[in-house]
């Protein structure tokens, strides 16, 4: 049952309106009043049962996803900062101060996995359609990341020992009498592991890695051969993983990285300090001059870049109805000049046949073309899109548009504030420049020279 907020016309005695305790200045309370939470209300008031015990409310759970990613905050970090902080409660639509939490940290997964992807795109959308015009622009820039996964760095030997350890997990839940658990040879071959890089323990170490993938061999088929068929209906997706894991060789394709995350890849951007990195593709798209994001996705698939415009355009004119005429790339997308007219622009593309205007025009864009990298960066350091804590490709691809919306919000709030401080800063101009007539006017020679610009500089 879809829940609800307290009554906020009601006033109490005994303690203030957050109203009067916020500043209305600040960045939160400006951007509480712009976002309509009506509409994303109702946009998820289907999600809920009219029966049964009333779940957190809508708007609750959506500014707390929003919160935590326009804050980078843990789901725990963020429930114990959200009781301290006043600004944090008034977004939420707390009428007085709350001394107690709003919710478990685990209702903010159930919350995530009742919306999906499609939640997540909705709330992204109206990320980009509080920007107005200002995200309607003609020429997009796009580009590639990687979003890592919540994966230790892979190794056969690390993924023999977790089979290991799985096969030995599965016979004690189903009550499988192994042939034996190999517990004394585990440990006498991970201690011939330790330092295996030296020269003299080299040849011994590799000799302990050939072991333990056979002893990783032998225990999956022994689970296999003693099962039933229910255990084996129960159990068939993760043996399958082990087994595909032990047949992989050094040139294979699509391998196995993480048996908790399968969707788990190997990608190599050509950086100098980190070569290769696990995780899933994601394709960012932001307006040339304002720099809003108005796309953004995960791949399931180690895609070429140019492969991925078709999806760019998809998603913009799904979610936002609109089209750019101009898509501008790095080299990944050199293979394609146009698509569905819309022009394309990657670096080293022969100008000789254009005139002279239009080329100064295209180097101004693959100049500006660069602004998404420090916008990737910042996707990444500060909005919790360097790695994904979300399980699944689903939620990686959640994660990505929580970073994305997060930034748009970030964006929008520099703006109102800018907004509502331009007034007050004409005002104290004006109040400088006739301050100062009347004190250069009054000035004798004795007097020394005083300027209030001076003042409200150094202030």
């Amino acid at each position: 049952m879809k829940g609800k907020l307290p009554n906020q016309k009601q006033t109490n005695l005994f303690q203030p309106n957050l109203n009067q305790i916020v500043n209305p200045m600040h960045e939160l309370v400006l951007l509480a009043e712009q976002i309509d939470w009506k509409h994303l209300e109702k946009e998820f008031a289907p999600l809920y049962s009219n029966t049964g015990s009333p779940a957190k409310p809508i708007r609750l759970m959506v500014s707390l996803l929003v919160l935590k990613h326009l804050y980078n905050h843990s789901d725990e970090g963020l429930i114990e900062f959200w009781v301290q902080n006043p600004y944090y409660q008034y977004f939420s639509g707390m009428d007085t101060f709350q001394w107690k939490k709003p919710c478990d940290p685990s209702d903010l997964v159930y919350f995530r996995n009742r919306i999906g992807t499609t939640g997540t795109e909705i709330i992204f959308k109206h990320s980009v359609e509080m920007h107005g015009a200002d995200a309607l622009e003609e020429h997009v820039l796009v580009d590639t990341t990687v979003q890592e996964t919540n994966v230790t760095f892979p190794t056969d030997t690390k993924l023999h020992l977790k089979i290991i350890k799985g096969c030995q997990k599965i016979g004690e839940q189903e009550g499988l009498k192994l042939r034996q658990r190999y517990t004394r040879k585990i440990k006498e071959l991970r201690q011939k592991l330790r330092r295996g890089n030296h020269a003299r323990r080299r040849k011994e170490a590799a000799a302990a890695r050939r072991h333990i993938k056979t002893i990783a061999s032998r225990l999956v088929r022994d689970v296999w051969r003693k099962m039933n068929e229910d255990q084996k209906l129960k159990y068939h997706q993760k043996l399958l993983l082990f087994a595909l894991q032990l047949e992989q060789q050094k040139q294979s394709s699509n391998k196995i990285y993480s048996f908790h995350e399968p969707h788990t890849q190997c990608i190599a951007k050509g950086k100098e300090h980190k070569p290769y990195e696990f995780g899933t593709k994601v394709s960012v798209a932001i307006t040339a001059i304002s720099g809003i994001v108005v796309s953004a996705f995960s791949l399931k698939e180690n895609t070429y870049d140019g492969n991925t415009i078709e999806e760019v355009l998809d998603q913009t004119k799904r979610l936002h109805q609109h089209l750019p005429k101009v898509l501008v790339g790095d080299l990944g997308y050199r293979t394609k000049k146009t698509h569905q007219e819309i022009q394309i622009i990657t670096p080293n593309q022969p100008t000789q046949h254009l005139k002279e205007h239009e080329r100064r025009k295209r180097r101004l864009l693959m100049r500006r073309r660069t602004a998404i990298e420090p916008v990737i960066g910042h996707l990444k350091s500060d909005h919790r899109m360097q790695k994904s804590f979300y399980k699944g490709f689903e939620g990686g691809n959640m994660n990505a548009l929580l970073a994305c919306t997060a930034w748009n919000l970030k964006k929008l709030m520099k703006k109102l504030k800018e907004a509502f401080l331009l007034p007050v800063w004409s005002v104290l101009r004006t109040f400088t420049r006739d301050m100062e007539a009347l004190l250069m006017g009054s000035r004798t020679k004795q007097q020394p020279k005083f300027t209030l610009n001076l003042c409200l500089n150094a202030a």
